[in-house]
């Protein structure tokens, strides 16, 4: 009897003991951490803006598309449609076509796009590449 009280009393406290900290986890993400601001409204109002932008696909792209993307010359444009296609968008930097800091420059305004769904025949056209 006497066991069968301390598994009930110690499962008790350790569920206590997970809620509380489930409710103090709750409270601090609710809050901005110390030093740095709350997020604010007009935050959020320009991450909606950045997913309404259309994005330009580095595996289909006319040379003038590439060109509007900062930093993107004739030569680096040329050199993204020599190299097509890419399995990501960040083959372009891991492949020496484009230098690190104009990569940074576009990777938020660049996607890959897959010609097919089926990832066996994408890997086909890459060996192929290769």
């Amino acid at each position: 009897m006497d066991l069968r009280i301390i598994k009930v009393t110690l499962t008790t406290v350790t569920l206590l003991l997970a809620a509380s900290l489930s409710f103090a986890y709750e409270e601090n993400a609710k809050q901005p951490a110390e030093g740095k601001p709350a997020k604010s409204a007009k935050k959020s109002a320009n991450s909606k803006k950045v997913s309404n932008v259309s994005l330009v696909d580095i595996n289909s792209a006319s040379k003038e598309a590439l060109k509007k993307l900062p930093g993107i010359t004739d030569a680096y444009a040329d050199k993204i449609i020599a190299g097509r296609p890419y399995p990501t968008k960040a083959r372009i930097q891991t492949a020496n076509i484009l230098p690190a800091e104009v990569y940074a420059g576009i990777s938020q305004k660049i996607i890959a796009k897959q010609p097919f769904k089926d990832s066996s025949q994408n890997a086909a056209i890459y060996s192929k590449k290769k």
